[in-house]
């Protein structure tokens, strides 16, 4: 294939690439875009194909790799749970950079393959695109690692933080930058081992000290990272579907990663130099010792929604795990038969990543127009008559908006306590994953449904 044709087909597949952006921005788009974005995908893939020419003996090894990495991919992506798609992402985002650093490896040691040059005498411009497009590779790799294992919960969730951390990042990020000059200046393989070393160590270091309640901007982060990966090895190989897609994902990554911060009342650079998440915080098991709460039971969830005129159901994480979107939406269109007007207060980070609710919702098939944000719904809990709760913990938080010691405050949540009666579904007192204690529980207006999310809704639905 010539190279203006292939070139030709890149842009087509970049086009693409924009229009499954633009679509995956609603839920009512999503779909198409997704599929935007499959033939992008496919478009860029037999183009590269047929750009190589030939491939000797080793197509063999790139067909069987390909059938190999695409069918795991479809085998998790069957199997994955909803609960479990914001680690899956950070496992997939972990895999983008290591490719990034594998390519990178490739084209050093063996430079006149990619027209690069020889061993030794390597182009400048390509010296540098290499070494950043390892650098961040090695960095979003180890990271995103990291943000798995906390993820999974098979490393602890909280802050992990050392007296001079901060320094050592930023010693290692200058170090990072003099490595890449001096392996400009030298062309030293030593030099390029050390700094991909280095720069795992960074995407470690950079993560370790990042609390729960900042994972889902993590995650944004993260994905900005692998973009910005790509397209740096995209110019090494001066490959344009690779430096399009790279660019569209790193800038629409940190975009996202921007207006997470916004809607978290974080620093944004704060979050990536670990300053939230590591403050001192009361005991939740003191402070439930010390307040009472309200229990209730399926039956009177039932009474007060039956005579309400409006229930707004906030779902959260709880909902998630127990899989009961189906149940919720059974029991809302219960509540309007009975003339209750019902709809959904969403939180751009309820779960544990953007869209996660909306994602459940829209699989029980609730209506988008009865879905809303938090900066369109939060005023109308005030003149709520019942708002349902499903294990919705940090973003319903009150003391976000009344404690300056807390760990999330200043965090936009919503104002759920401002509704005539709120019926919180947990298992338990246990706090979110913030870590931290749940002042609403021991509101006057709150009644605790101690349960399984699903089970206390499909009683609910009995009841009523």
């Amino acid at each position: 294939m010539s190279a203006n044709l292939s070139a030709l087909f890149y842009l087509i597949s970049g086009i693409l690439f924009i229009l499954a952006l633009r679509g995956l921005s609603s839920p009512e788009t999503s779909r198409q875009g997704n599929y935007f974005g499959i033939a992008g995908m496919g478009i860029s893939i037999i183009v590269t194909f047929f750009s190589v020419g030939s491939f000797g003996p080793g197509l063999i090894y790139v067909l069987i790799f390909l059938t190999l990495g695409g069918s795991i991919g479809a085998f998790i992506a069957f199997k994955i749970p909803m609960t479990a798609m914001p680690e899956l992402v950070a496992g997939f985002h972990s895999l983008v950079g290591l490719a990034a650093v594998f390519v990178a490896i490739s084209a050093f040691l063996k430079p006149e393959v990619f027209g690069l040059g020889i061993v030794g005498n390597i182009k400048l411009a390509s010296l540098i695109e290499m070494s950043l497009g390892a650098a961040i590779g090695a960095i979003t790799f180890s990271g995103s690692i990291i943000a798995f294992l906390k993820l999974r919960g098979i490393m602890s969730g909280s802050p992990i933080t050392f007296k001079g951390q901060h320094l050592l990042n930023l010693s290692l990020g200058i170090l990072i930058l003099f490595l890449i000059y001096y392996l400009c200046v030298s062309q030293s393989s030593s030099t390029f081992w050390t700094l991909v070393a280095v720069s795992f160590l960074v995407g470690v270091l950079l993560i370790i000290p990042i609390g729960g309640a900042d994972m889902p901007v993590v995650i944004s982060m993260l994905n900005s990272y692998s973009g910005w990966a790509a397209a740096g090895i995209g110019f090494t190989l001066e490959n344009t579907a690779l430096i399009i897609t790279g660019a569209l994902v790193g800038s629409s990554g940190a975009i996202l990663s921007y207006i997470m911060c916004k809607g978290m009342n974080r620093s944004f650079f704060n979050v990536i130099l670990g300053g939230w998440g590591a403050t001192d915080q009361v005991s939740s098991a003191q402070t439930k010792e010390k307040k009472p709460v309200k229990n209730g039971n399926a039956d009177d969830a039932a009474f007060l929604m039956k005579n309400a005129s409006s229930v707004i159901i906030v779902p959260g994480y709880g909902m998630a795990v127990a899989q009961a979107q189906h149940a919720v939406r059974e029991m809302v269109d219960s509540l309007k038969k009975n003339g209750v007007k019902v709809s959904y207060a969403i939180h751009p980070v309820a779960g544990r990543m953007p869209g996660h609710m909306n994602v459940l919702l829209a699989e029980a098939n609730v209506p988008y127009d009865e879905v809303f944000e938090l900066e369109e719904i939060n005023n109308d809990f005030a003149n709520c008559d019942v708002a349902y709760v499903i294990g919705a913990n940090d973003v319903t938080n009150p003391v976000a908006k009344s404690d300056p010691q807390s760990p999330i405050y200043g965090m936009p949540v919503l104002d759920v306590e401002k509704s005539k009666s709120v019926l919180f579904v947990k298992r338990s007192l246990s706090p979110g994953y913030a870590g931290i204690d749940n002042d609403l529980f021991y509101r006057d207006n709150t009644l605790m449904l101690f349960a399984d999310a699903k089970k206390m809704t499909e009683e609910i639905v009995k009841s009523l």
